[in-house]
C-alpha cells in the first residue's frame, strides 16, 4: 500500500449489476488531517445488497452517489493520526469511509469500537453494528412477536435475516426461513435453531409454506420482494405485521408485486411498515450490549465471510450477494 491512497470513483450508473467498467481507479497521496480531524485507515468494507441502490440516480436512504466521487462504503478502520481530543491513535472506528484505503473526517462522524477479546473485530462492523440493530428493532418494534406466533423471514441466511430469525426464536416465535441453497437452509435449522427452512432454489415456496405454516403467518421480516413476498402475503393472518427491510429482487431492475397479493393487507387488516435503522440509532448503545451478550453466550450464531484482495474484490463480493453465493455477511478486507 505504501503511502498511496487507492480510490474507486463511480463514473457511470449501472442498469443491471455493477462492474469494473462503472468505475475509475486512481491513486493519490495519503490525506493529511486538519484541525480537529482524524486520519482513518480502512480495514474492512461491508457489502450490503443496498450498496447497489446507492449507485442509482434516484436517492435511496442515502443521497444518490455522485458521479466522479469516491464510491460510498460502510467501513471499519483504525485511527492512524489524530488532531482530535475525542479519538486517540489506535482506536477502531466504524464510519462511511468509502472505497479507498484512507479517509479524513471529523471525530463526530465516527463510531468508536471497543471489541471484546473473545469476539473477532470484523463482527463489530456486522452483527454488533447496524445489521444487528436493524434485525433487533425490526423484530421487536415492528413485528412485535407474541409467544407461539409464526414468523417468516426472507433472505434468511443473510446478514440481517439470519439475526432476525434467531431474535424471533429468542422472543418465542415459530420461525421459518427462506434462503437459497441446501447448505444455507441446513445452517439455519441445525446451527441457528429455527423451526424450518425453505430452499427457494429447489423447492416450491408456496407448497412448502402450506406444509409448514397451515396456521397462517403472523409476521413477515421481508428482505426480498417479488413472487416470494406474494406467496407470503397470500397466507397472512388477520392483523399480521410485515417489517419491510428491503426488496433485493428489485435492486438490479427486476421485481414485480401482485396487486392481488397486496390486497391481502387490506382484507386481513394487516400492517406493512418500511423501516430504516437510522430511525433507531438512538437505541444503539442499549441494543448492541444485548446482542454482544447473546453472541458470547452462543445464543446468536453468525457467519462472516471475509474476502481478501483489497478494493478490487468488492465487485465480485457484490455479485456473490445477488446470486446467493455468499456464506453469511460479506466483508472485503483491504
Amino acid at each position: 500500500m505504501g503511502n498511496l491512497n487507492e480510490q474507486w470513483r463511480l463514473i457511470a450508473r449501472p442498469d443491471d449489476e455493477a462492474s469494473v467498467d462503472h468505475f475509475e481507479v486512481s491513486e493519490s497521496e495519503k490525506p493529511v488531517p486538519g484541525d480537529n480531524e482524524v486520519l482513518v485507515r480502512n480495514l474492512y468494507l461491508f457489502i450490503p445488497p443496498s450498496m447497489r441502490l446507492w449507485m442509482n440516480e434516484k436517492e435511496s436512504y442515502f443521497p444518490a452517489q455522485q458521479l466522479g466521487e469516491v464510491m460510498m462504503g460502510i467501513t471499519l478502520g483504525v485511527v492512524e493520526e489524530s488532531n482530535s481530543s475525542d479519538l486517540e491513535v489506535g482506536t477502531y472506528v466504524n464510519g462511511m469511509g468509502g472505497w479507498q484505503n484512507w479517509f479524513v473526517t471529523q471525530s463526530d462522524q465516527l463510531q468508536p469500537v471497543s471489541p471484546h477479546p473473545d469476539i473477532p473485530l470484523e463482527t463489530y462492523r456486522t452483527v454488533l453494528d447496524v445489521q444487528g440493530l436493524t434485525a433487533y428493532q425490526g423484530i421487536t418494534e415492528v413485528c412485535k412477536p407474541k409467544t407461539g406466533e409464526t414468523l417468516v423471514v426472507t433472505a434468511a441466511a443473510g446478514s440481517v435475516g439470519s439475526l432476525a430469525c434467531q431474535i424471533g426464536k429468542i422472543m418465542g416465535a415459530k420461525v421459518i426461513g427462506i434462503a437459497g441453497g441446501a447448505e444455507k437452509c441446513d445452517w439455519l435449522t441445525s446451527e441457528c435453531g429455527i423451526d424450518a427452512a425453505i430452499d427457494y432454489k429447489s423447492e416450491n415456496v408456496a407448497e412448502r409454506l402450506d406444509e409448514l405454516v397451515p396456521e397462517g403467518i403472523d409476521m413477515i421480516y421481508e428482505n426480498v420482494g417479488g413472487p416470494i413476498m406474494d406467496a407470503l402475503l397470500d397466507r397472512i393472518n388477520d392483523h399480521a405485521r410485515i417489517a419491510l427491510c428491503g426488496l433485493i429482487s428489485s435492486y438490479n431492475g427486476g421485481g414485480v408485486q401482485s396487486t392481488t397479493s397486496l390486497n391481502q393487507i387490506v382484507i386481513k387488516t394487516a400492517r406493512i411498515e418500511g423501516f430504516l435503522v437510522r430511525d433507531y440509532m438512538h437505541e444503539y448503545e442499549r441494543v448492541i450490549p444485548i446482542l454482544q451478550d447473546w453472541v458470547l453466550s452462543n445464543k446468536l450464531k453468525y457467519k462472516v465471510e471475509v474476502i481478501d484482495g483489497g478494493i478490487s474484490a468488492t465487485i465480485g463480493a457484490m455479485s456473490n450477494i445477488f446470486h446467493g453465493r455468499n456464506k453469511g455477511v460479506q466483508l472485503v478486507r483491504f
